[in-house]
């Protein structure tokens, strides 16, 4: 039997050893890499090719909604399932927008779970079924200004709503306060936001931070 290749990207050790436990007890599973950050998540997807990622939406260093997104554009045959205790359509819209197939809640995990891996894992979606209709309607008629930013944009975004500073964010991308300024100017106009304030929440809303 050909085992679906699985990749757990999760920051909290302890979760992955309890989905690696459930997910390597199945004949037709097998865990084959770990990741702590949504940096790591990408790196390891290009290193192991796994059928699915099973990605946790509030990462450090980068999101689970921009890690689908690059995940994506870099290996488009790995299907993506997203885990989040969040209900809200917007946080599942991102999500789909960034090319995940699968969004499960936290709370759904104990009887969902397996029957989402296969879902994604054979090429179809899956929605927990408490906010399959109303994501869909709202998916439907919703275009966002959010996918004017490049990778880059929505990764400056997301440290600036999470309090750093240009300095801090032009050391962690190694690129100049001047660039990170700029930055910053681009998100601004695209989004027509006009404050710190309104990144923040901004990004609340987008789901990229909590």
């Amino acid at each position: 039997m050909r085992k679906i290749r699985i990749l757990l990207a999760d920051d909290h050790a302890i979760v992955r050893q309890g989905f690696k436990l459930i997910l390597n007890q199945q004949p037709d599973m097998e865990v084959v890499g770990e990741a702590g950050d949504g940096v790591e998540a990408v790196q390891r997807t290009m290193e192991l090719k796994p059928n699915l990622v099973i990605m946790d939406i509030a990462m450090p260093r980068v999101n689970g909604v921009e890690a689908t997104r690059r995940i994506m554009e870099n290996c488009p045959e790995c299907g993506v399932l997203v885990l989040s205790m969040h209900k809200d359509a917007v946080y599942v819209r991102e999500t789909l927008r960034a090319g995940a197939k699968g969004y499960l809640l936290k709370d759904a995990i104990d009887h969902d779970l397996l029957r989402a891996v296969r879902a994604v894992a054979n090429g179809e979606g899956f929605l927990s079924p408490e906010i399959s209709r109303p994501v869909l309607d709202e998916f439907k008629r919703t275009e966002d200004p959010f996918d004017l930013l490049t990778a880059r944009e929505r990764e400056v975004m997301q440290m600036l709503a999470e309090g750093k500073v240009a300095k801090e964010i032009a050391t962690d991308l190694d690129i100049s306060v001047y660039t990170v300024d700029a930055h910053r100017s681009r998100i601004m106009k695209k989004l027509g936001l006009h404050s710190s304030t309104e990144i923040v929440r901004f990004a609340m809303r987008k789901g990229l931070i909590q």
